[in-house]
């Protein structure tokens, strides 16, 4: 039930874990080192998955890269009674979120720009840059196509030779420049139809 991934390497590992349907806690106790808990709100949804389910979300600081650790979650109900909801084993895995303001725009005849930004969670990206893959996808006669490309490491892209009076959805991925870890979750997808040429 608990999941932790390195959002912003190397400073800080996030753990999350849904509230219970039924009978939800008054509190919980994880422990590891120092824990700030977060409780559930608009802005604590899901971070890592495409569920709508809020989440708590447990922040644990300066965790070594390649080293196993141990949280342990205890749901705490009225009455004083404990529930271990997980006991886990995990590694501090290098998983920037997804990057932000993806936006497509007509480049030439043909040709679109695709822009990005970082994702404003990853603090270091001075000191810890990080690459990016594109992908695209788009339908032919009935049939999904999709092209990945990159990594880049600028956060634009001019793509050539595209089909006019097509509709093609991009997204984005984030990676440790490195390739420490794994690529973010794909962004938010973005449409856009290929302007067809004027007569």
């Amino acid at each position: 039930m608990v999941h932790c991934w390195c959002a912003s390497y190397p400073n800080l590992t996030l753990c999350s874990w849904p509230e219970p349907a039924l009978s939800p806690p008054t509190h919980y106790i994880a422990t590891y080192r120092q824990c700030h808990l977060t409780p559930p709100n608009s802005s604590s949804l899901a971070l890592n998955s495409s569920s709508s389910e809020p989440l708590w979300h447990c922040h644990l600081p300066n965790l070594k890269l390649l080293t196993d650790y141990i949280i342990n979650v205890t749901a705490v109900h009225s009455g004083g009674s404990k529930i271990i909801l997980s006991l886990s084993l995990f590694r501090c895995t290098v998983k920037p979120d997804p990057p932000v303001d993806v936006r497509v725009s007509p480049h030439n005849i043909r040709n679109l720009l695709v822009e990005w930004s970082p994702p404003p969670t990853w603090a270091n990206l001075d000191i810890f840059p990080l690459k990016y893959q594109i992908m695209y996808q788009w339908e032919n006669r009935g049939t999904p196509k999709f092209v990945s490309l990159g990594p880049f490491e600028n956060t634009r892209v001019e793509l050539r030779g595209l089909t006019p009076g097509k509709v093609y959805q991009f997204q984005v991925c984030a990676k440790e420049l490195l390739g420490l870890g794994e690529c973010s979750n794909w962004s938010s997808p973005v449409n856009i139809t290929i302007p067809r040429r004027k007569p």
